[in-house]
């Protein structure tokens, strides 16, 4: 089952995975196959291609790099309503690690795939070289979630044409400028049978989780800690704020920091330049490209 059609110019994913319970995991890749593995996990309601320009830039400093849909988003496939909990989310990651070979990977997610990162690290069912935590922390803004919710809760009817998609977009991200073309749009929406555009993900994904349980999860996993960690903060963000960035820095304090200006909670697509430079100064440190070489 999927949201409706591929619109023409929708990018085609390089890869698929079968994650758990079966499902199609969709992905890209980039960067030498023998470096060290980056695993790229986007922030609920997008899709891998958020993370385009990010992967180009670590995969030409030497890492293998891949960016996935995750279950219910994009081109991967859909799942039954309970099956959109972070054990599913995190046995799927395991899946596409195993998929490139099982190596020991460095992971990067943003919102609720930082979650799943976090969750997957801290509760010891990945071994992973480093971690990089992008505008999530355990302590999260309700205001901005709820912004979040909204927007994607909205025109479940679906929308008229690809302006009223645009405007909705620019509604919810106004710091950022419009597109000049509305071509760009198509990987975000699907052609429903009733003609109308949908957005790409499953509704039924978002009612899953009691978000203080998930909380609470994401705390302890938290206190279990011990691989290099990045936490970075959009500076414009009404989801992670300053206190909860600092929270978490006093929960972790062997974590390091980088609040990028100018970038709400999509912190890759705001200021990819600064992010992609922060992300490889912080790895090549803690881990060189080469260090994992198969």
């Amino acid at each position: 089952m999927s949201a409706g059609e591929r619109l023409p110019g929708t990018p085609v994913p390089m890869h698929h995975w079968q994650g758990g319970g079966g499902v199609s995991i969709a992905g890209d890749t980039w960067g030498d196959p023998d470096g060290q593995l980056v695993v790229l996990q986007h922030g609920g309601g997008q899709t891998r291609h958020a993370w385009k320009g990010a992967g180009e830039t670590l995969g030409a400093a030497g890492y293998h790099v891949v960016a996935f849909d995750a279950r219910g988003h994009s081109d991967s496939g859909w799942a039954g309503p309970e099956e959109y909990t972070a054990d599913f989310m995190v046995e799927d990651l395991q899946c596409v690690i195993a998929g490139l070979g099982g190596k020991r990977p460095i992971l990067v997610g943003a919102s609720m795939g930082g979650g799943t990162s976090l969750i997957a690290i801290g509760e010891g069912t990945i071994d992973a070289a480093a971690l990089v935590l992008v505008d999530m922390a355990p302590r999260i803004a309700p205001e901005g979630t709820a912004k979040i919710q909204a927007f994607m809760n909205q025109k479940p009817e679906g929308f008229d044409s690809l302006q009223e998609v645009a405007d909705a977009i620019a509604n919810y991200q106004p710091h950022r400028a419009r597109p000049r073309q509305l071509d760009g749009l198509a990987k975000n929406v699907r052609l429903g049978p009733d003609g109308k555009y949908h957005w790409h993900w499953d509704p039924a994904r978002r009612n899953n989780r009691r978000m203080s349980d998930y909380r609470d999860r994401l705390s302890d996993a938290a206190d279990n800690l011990k691989s290099p960690t990045l936490l970075v903060r959009g500076g414009l963000s009404d989801v992670l704020t300053e206190e909860g960035a600092q929270s978490f820095l006093k929960q972790c304090p062997q974590a390091e920091y980088v609040n990028v200006k100018n970038a709400a909670h999509m912190v890759a697509g705001d200021r990819n330049d600064i992010f992609a430079d922060s992300v490889i100064e912080f790895l090549k440190r803690t881990v060189p490209a080469q260090s994992e070489a198969a």
